[in-house]
């Protein structure tokens, strides 16, 4: 039998034809072009011809290191084409962690995006023996003197001119003898601790992720909706939402440049973007600085209609009840006069729903959000369970929840309130790593998360924290850190926090400020500071920053407060090793390369210590 996402792409060819698919900025003009449904089928029979060519057998890898561009999604199809399996690494990845992907997964072709991971690819080449050929994506790459192997995309698809009747016939027969259980990604966790896990995930996990996301979704409409693509498509959340928008024949505008993200919503206009709360936190942190800079009049306006909003959005449409007919009244006038204009500012003029995981989002964010009529959906997925576990259902959803556990996906609550998971989404297991997956998987399906949870009344989930972050301290209190990052994250000052604590007698923290936020306020003060290091060690932006905390924790109880903290000069790095790929802290990694500036919070002369290692 064909696997379905082989047949997909036939399927919405022949149904769609001319009609947009694809939507990506042009690597050499910038401006935004687009892929119809038979070019896509065209692009990826021809990568898939290439593949066969390049002697990649059934059931071999290829590996994807770029950022997000559709050449990525062709080179996916085409491998599924050939019963063949793709391998997305991250774009940020290290010479190190690609070159262990490759050896680990076998892969024989790596395809390169830009610059940086051309260079990368080719350094890792010299410990790759299996690997055989590189391809570049990006045609402004320069290669390297010497190199007369590297090929590029253009010459790679020119390949599958040279496929003679046999060579398509033996492609046809890989298709034709595709099965459900085939491997169809394995996906490297980025991993806090470790090294990189690769799950394997088959063409049957996939399928049963698109069904039950289509059944929970009824308004995804192909005919005028687009989703814009944010985060990388080597993270399962994008990948696998990416994958539903394809499956249901909605169109994809792909993001390449993550730093150009706000101009590419104001340019797509997205029904749908997956995000990490980040982004939402800073969009939140603009709405609140614009409210408290305005005219007591427009301050007054803005109040009530969120007032309203909350108050139809949480109290009615939350829980599929009828809207009372002056609250809705009100509420529409509103609409012209605040919420369109604040979403059209963002460029989320016709929001549908917008998926955001990853970490945990405040609740008053949620609420603002959804009260001005973006829809943010808060959901939690691993890799290991094909994205999805759960997210918030149309009515009924909870603030302060990950929402309702799929169809056909089960939860439960195991010993130390982790959370188990068992369904057609589960990963096969790791690949190369029989006893890692003996200790994650139960011989009867249930995968063993390491996050801890609960589970209300209503049947909705609630993540509490990561089992392995969860720490104790002296006087045998436990914390869960990431609630506290959590909660000052949404500080307009705060731009990362780490909290420590294990062992410690009391909770400190190590806090990354937001520079441009800080240097707007020594302005202000006329504080006068030429270096982060000035900002980070000046006693009245310290002080600032302190009642700022103490007033975000002021309803925890004494042991949970954070007591001490530094403020660093420079951020938390990918390049560092302090933070993963998906951007969670290396926790092992912080404690370690930071323990002078940690002894230092727990000692008596706490603030000349910290001077003196800044």
């Amino acid at each position: 039998m064909v696997n379905e996402f082989v047949n997909l792409i036939h399927r919405h060819a022949r149904r769609y034809g001319e009609r947009e698919a694809l939507r990506y900025r042009n690597f050499e003009s910038g401006e935004w072009e687009s892929l119809s449904w038979q070019d896509f089928e065209r692009d990826v029979e021809r990568a898939a011809l290439a593949t066969i060519l390049a002697g990649v057998q059934e059931h071999g890898k290829v590996a994807v290191f770029t950022n997000n561009c559709p050449e990525v999604l062709i080179t996916h199809f085409a491998a599924f084409f050939n019963r063949a399996v793709p391998v997305p690494i991250y774009a940020t990845s290290s010479r190190d962690e690609v070159a262990y992907i490759i050896n680990d997964s076998g892969a024989t072709v790596l395809f390169a995006g830009d610059q940086r991971q051309y260079d990368i690819a080719r350094q890792a080449r010299n410990s790759c023996e299996g690997l055989k050929q590189i391809v570049t994506l990006n045609p402004l790459v320069k290669y390297e003197e010497g190199d007369d192997e590297t090929i590029t995309w253009a010459q790679w698809l020119a390949t599958a001119e040279r496929a003679d009747d046999k060579l398509k016939t033996d492609l046809l027969k890989r298709q034709i003898e595709g099965d459900p259980n085939d491997l169809m990604y394995l996906i490297y966790t980025s991993g806090t601790t470790g090294v990189p896990k690769g799950v394997m995930l088959s063409h049957s996990n996939m399928c049963a992720a698109m069904d039950n996301h289509v059944r929970r979704m009824p308004f995804l409409d192909p005919k005028n909706d687009i989703s814009l693509s944010f985060l990388p498509f080597s993270h399962i959340f994008e990948l696998g939402w990416t994958m539903v928008c394809l499956w249901s024949g909605i169109r994809v505008a792909i993001n390449y440049d993550p730093h150009d993200i706000q101009r590419a919503v104001r340019d797509i206009k997205p029904n749908y973007m997956c995000s990490v709360p980040r982004f939402w936190e800073k969009v939140y942190t603009a709405i609140m600085d614009n409210l408290a800079t305005a005219k007591p009049v427009v301050k007054l306006l803005i109040k009530r209609a969120i007032s309203v909003g909350k108050s139809r959005n949480l109290k009615y449409i939350r829980l599929g009840k009828s809207v009372p007919m002056l609250l809705e009244k009100e509420y529409q006038y509103y609409e012209k006069k605040v919420y369109s204009k604040l979403r059209h500012a963002i460029g989320v003029d016709n929001p549908k729903m917008y998926p955001t995981a990853g970490a945990m989002l405040s609740d008053n964010i949620t609420e603002l959000l959804r009260a001005v009529g973006i829809d943010i959906t808060i959901g939690y997925g691993l890799s290991e369970t094909n994205a999805s576990v759960s997210f918030y259902p149309l009515t009924g959803w909870e603030l302060g929840t990950v929402g309702q556990p799929i169809p056909d996906v089960e939860v439960k609550i195991g010993d130390n309130n982790e959370i188990l998971v068992k369904g057609p989404t589960v990963m096969q297991g790791y690949y190369n790593m029989p006893e890692e997956t003996a200790r994650v998987l139960e011989p009867d399906g249930w995968f063993h998360t390491g996050d801890c949870g609960e589970i209300t009344a209503t049947g909705q989930l609630v993540l509490t924290e990561r089992l392995k972050d969860m720490f104790k301290t002296s006087n045998g209190k436990y914390i869960a850190p990431q609630v506290l990052e959590t909660m000052l994250g949404q500080d307009k000052y705060i731009e990362q926090v780490a909290v420590i604590g294990d062992g410690k007698k009391y909770v400190s923290a190590l806090i990354v400020p937001s520079f441009d936020e800080l240097k707007a306020f020594a302005e202000k003060k006329n504080i006068e500071c030429r270096t982060n290091e000035d900002l980070v060690n000046n006693e009245e932006i310290r002080s600032m920053i302190e009642q700022r905390i103490n007033g975000y924790q002021s309803d925890l109880a004494s042991y949970e407060q954070i007591k001490r903290f530094v403020l660093l000069p420079r951020p938390f790095t990918m390049e560092s090793g302090e933070l993963t790929n998906t951007l969670k802290i290396k926790r092992a990694v912080i404690n370690k390369r930071y323990a002078k500036l940690i002894d230092a919070m727990y000692a008596a002369d706490f603030r000349k210590k910290q001077e003196q290692d800044l």
